[in-house]
């Protein structure tokens, strides 16, 4: 008996494993929470990736972030990050300047309109997620956090693996 994802995908034949079918199945259900949020943040006329990018400044606070240290803190991998800070700041969102310290190195911080952005979405995005995940209860979210964990440090391990040969 097919399964909800062979029916989604219109796909005829099984899978040729469970472990393929999972496999799939993370990666469907990781298109379609991106595509909600990306839904969600168009009345913020944002990106999930510049989304994103704010929270990772917000957090970063007046020390601020090089464009490589934002890189290695996305959730998801963008391959121009210089053109998305550029709209970014062209937005008024972030503030880019030379870092004093070393002056090959500019630093992003977070402006005030991205501040109050990022503030004006905090509470819209949580009820959100507890309206969408809140249902199957704490244990169960941490269950699957914990699941989720352990199957992207499989996947970073064979990741590191395959670059060391």
């Amino acid at each position: 008996m097919p399964g909800r994802l062979q029916k989604e995908l219109k796909q005829t034949k099984p899978f040729q494993s469970i472990e393929e079918e999972s496999a799939l199945n993370i990666l469907r259900t990781a298109e379609v929470v991106q595509g909600a949020l990306a839904d969600f943040l168009k009345e913020y006329e944002l990106s999930p990736v510049q989304y994103n990018v704010l929270r990772i400044l917000r957090g970063a606070g007046e020390s601020g972030a090089t464009c490589s240290q934002i890189g290695e803190r996305l959730l998801t991998r963008d391959p121009d990050i210089t053109r998305l800070l550029d709209r970014m700041e062209t937005r008024g969102l972030i503030r880019r300047e030379r870092s004093s310290l070393d002056r090959r190195a500019i630093i992003t911080r977070i402006s005030d309109a991205g501040l109050s952005l990022a503030a004006a979405i905090d509470q819209p995005i949580r009820k959100m997620n507890q309206a969408k995940l809140g249902a199957f209860g704490r244990e169960k979210l941490a269950e699957l956090t914990a699941v989720l964990e352990r199957i992207r440090e499989a996947f970073e391990k064979t990741s590191s693996e395959r670059k060391t040969k």
